[in-house]
Formats: structure tokens, C-alpha cells, sequence
């Protein structure tokens, strides 16, 4: 026994806790794990969500840039059970998105574990249960924290990690450059020569918000890309799509919807805009390359605002070289290169998750996997793919979980009948 003026950090008897979950613990705060613990709880399913971040939503509060909107009607995005409130426009701003997930969270008193890493997880079949290791940060110290539960909820999403990819000479380069995660407006970079890298959605809101705030911006398209309008005839070109796909195949609707695009935006190769072989439907389900909705960026490329650059051969102190010869003076760099999922750096799994951390089965069914192991949120359909696959993992769950809670009452029951006939 230890002498009695010693004095005990409460934090100490945490580390190296086990905790058992009567039900199953769900890594991410995103709207992905705010959806499938909302449909848990109206099936009285008890669940802990584990959250690395200070908050819920991060992705959207801490690595988003200011002016980004909601790229498709908001009855398309709303979670299970909870409408956008009215007053809301059609196409909701990042900071209204994120009241809408606070008053989510709020309303299904969903209150996650912030600040917890999880290490890694892994299946112990030798007891039937799931074993998830985490680092919680509290008071500045760092607590081990292990929990064992019978389902196990992956919703870290499918953009969980930048990707940065290497180039040459950068490191010489000498100016600020940053992934697009880190941008958050064009307001200091008036007068400035930016070379944003992609053309994919970031990378055309980001060069559009820099020639909004005065800036040079120079958009590199390294490959093939799909713009299409964010409306058809004051319709959502996805709800358009949708439409036409309960009645022609996808081909079919590709080639219609590159028909209207040619009328409502003209030719954009003459732009360097190159579109794919592949139609845009076809190439975001065979690689999940999102199709670019146009919210004004296309007028600025047309005017020569933004100019489309080629591939980057090497950078130089403030300058880069492109693969056509061409050199360019610049300032700043912003990278618009994309994000992955970061499943494959702590899920110790090999059966359901491919390398690249995305479900090996595709859409419609790859939010079940083995051993009570599910995912949410990683359909390449955005927000109404999270909601379908919160819904559909919430009632597989649920299922189970009273079937077990039954199963388990019924042998106390036995077991208690069995004492007192004894007795």
C-alpha cells in the first residue's frame, strides 16, 4: 500500500482501461457517424463514437475553405430524420452545413469522445469481439484506452487524409505552399500569382475564390476532367441524372447529359479542359472521380482570369516549370490534390477494406463486411449514400443487438430459475 501522503492522479487509474460497449463503438464524428448513431438511437441501440478531432464534423470545420457551398440541393444532403430547416437556401454554406450538424447532434444527444485516436482495431476470434485500441488526449496527457465490443462502425469517410503528392524542387521553391485543406480564402493573396495544382471541384473553387480577391490564379490540369452545370433548366444536374437512370442505362444518361453540357457551357476543351473517354456517370462509378459542377469558375477560365496550365515538370526558387517548356513566376502554391481514406492505417483487416481503404464490394453493398465489421459513408454518393448506409447498418445492428439482449435475458432467467430450484 502506497504511503499515505502520496497523492493520485486520477488519469492514472485510466491507463491502459478496457471498456466493454453493449453495443457498438463507431469511429468518426463526420456526418457519416453522426447518421448511424441518430438511427441507433431510435432503435435504443447504446454505442460510443470515437472522435480524433475537438469536434464534430472537423473535416468541415478545420479543412475546408470559407466560401464552399453545398454542391447539391439541400434535400439531397440531409441526414436521417432531420430536414434542413426552411429557411435554409437550396444550397447551403459550410457554416450553415455545420449548424445543421450541431443541431443534429444535439437533437439525438449524440456526445462523442473527442480527442481520442484510435490505434488500431482488430477482431479477436477467439472470443467472438471486436478490440480497439485509442489514444485519448486529456488535461495534455495522453491516456491508453482499449475497448471490446461486438460491432464495430467505420465511418471515417472516404477524404480522411490529404494526399500530397511529391514534385521536384519544391523544396527549393521558397514561397507558401499549402494543400487545400489549409486554404481558407483569397483575401491575402490580392496581386499574387498562385498556381493551384488540380481541376477538380477544390481546385476550381479555390482558383475562382482567388480571382474574387484579385489574385493570378494558374490552374494546372494534369489529366481529363468532366465540367458539368450544377443545374439543367433550373433542376440539380444530379437530380436530372437520377431521374434518367429509373429509365436508361448510364450510357444513355451520359450521353444526354454531355448533350445538354455542350448547350449550356459550350465547348470547354478549346479551354483545356479535355474530357474523358468515359462518361461522367460510367467514370465516377468505375473510379469514383467526381464529376466538376460549375458554379462560376468556367466564365473565368472563358476570360482567361484563370489560366489552365499543363503538368508540372520541376520547380525552381519562385517558379515553376510545366512539361510543355513553359515557366511560370509564381508566389504561392495551393495543392487541390485530393484526399483518402486512412482506414488502412489502424483497421487490422484485409477481407472487406481494399488498400486504398475503400470497401472491396461496391454500392449498394459495401457497408457490411465479416464478424459484425461496417462501414458508413465510402458510396462515392456523397451525403444520400451516407444516410442510405447509416440506415441500413443501424437496423442490421439493431437486429442482433436485442436479438443477443433476448437470448442473453433468457438464460439469466434459466439460470435464476434454476437457483431457486435448487434451493
Amino acid at each position: 500500500m502506497p504511503p499515505m501522503s502520496q497523492t493520485f492522479d486520477p488519469e492514472d487509474i485510466l491507463k491502459n482501461r478496457c471498456i466493454l460497449v453493449n453495443g457498438p463503438v463507431i469511429v468518426g464524428a463526420g456526418p457519416s457517424g453522426l447518421a448511424v448513431a441518430a438511427c441507433l438511437k431510435d432503435q435504443n441501440v447504446p454505442f460510443v463514437v470515437l472522435e480524433r478531432a475537438n469536434c464534430i464534423a472537423s473535416l468541415w470545420q478545420n479543412r475546408t475553405y470559407d466560401r464552399l457551398k453545398l454542391h447539391l440541393p439541400k434535400q439531397l444532403c440531409q441526414l436521417p430524420n432531420f430536414p434542413f430547416p426552411d429557411h435554409f437556401p437550396e444550397y447551403p454554406s459550410k457554416f450553415q452545413f455545420i449548424s445543421y450538424l450541431e443541431s443534429y447532434a444535439k437533437n439525438f444527444n449524440i456526445t462523442p469522445n473527442f480527442n481520442e485516436t484510435v490505434l488500431s482495431a482488430k477482431y479477436d476470434e477467439t472470443f467472438g469481439l471486436w478490440r480497439i485500441k485509442s489514444n485519448r488526449i486529456k488535461s495534455d496527457k495522453v491516456v491508453e484506452v482499449e475497448y471490446i465490443c461486438r460491432w464495430l462502425v467505420v465511418a471515417t469517410g472516404e477524404n480522411s487524409e490529404k494526399v500530397v503528392p511529391e514534385f521536384e524542387g519544391l523544396s527549393d521553391f521558397g514561397g507558401n505552399v499549402m494543400h487545400a485543406c489549409d486554404y481558407k480564402s483569397g483575401v491575402n493573396y490580392s496581386g499574387k500569382n498562385v498556381l493551384v495544382v488540380g481541376c477538380g471541384n477544390s481546385g476550381m473553387e479555390v482558383s475562382l475564390d482567388l480571382c474574387n480577391h484579385n489574385a493570378n490564379p494558374s490552374m494546372v490540369v494534369r489529366s481529363s476532367v468532366h465540367v458539368l452545370p450544377r443545374e439543367i433548366f433550373g433542376k440539380s444536374t444530379y437530380e436530372v441524372a437520377v431521374m434518367l437512370m429509373k429509365r436508361l442505362p448510364i450510357w444513355m444518361v451520359d450521353k444526354i447529359l454531355l448533350g445538354l453540357t455542350r448547350v449550356i457551357l459550350g465547348n470547354v476543351e478549346k479551354y483545356g479542359l479535355k474530357r474523358p473517354c468515359m462518361g461522367p456517370l460510367e467514370l465516377k462509378n468505375t473510379s469514383g472521380k467526381t464529376p466538376v459542377l460549375d458554379i462560376g469558375a468556367l466564365e473565368k477560365v472563358r476570360s482567361g482570369e484563370i489560366k489552365v496550365v499543363s503538368g508540372i515538370k520541376r520547380f525552381s526558387q519562385g517558379k515553376v516549370e510545366l512539361v510543355d517548356g513553359k515557366v511560370l513566376d509564381i508566389d504561392s502554391v495551393v495543392l487541390a490534390t485530393g484526399y483518402r481514406s486512412n482506414v488502412p492505417s489502424w483497421l487490422k483487416e484485409n477481407e472487406f477494406f481494399s488498400k486504398d481503404g475503400m470497401p472491396k464490394d461496391p454500392f449498394p453493398n459495401g457497408w457490411k463486411g465479416n464478424a459484425g465489421l461496417y462501414a458508413v459513408g465510402f458510396t462515392r454518393r456523397g451525403l444520400s449514400g451516407a444516410s442510405l448506409d447509416a440506415i441500413s447498418v443501424s437496423q442490421d445492428i439493431a437486429k442482433s443487438w436485442k436479438e443477443e439482449n433476448k437470448q442473453r435475458k433468457k438464460t439469466v432467467a434459466a439460470r435464476h430459475r434454476r437457483c431457486i430450484s435448487h434451493f
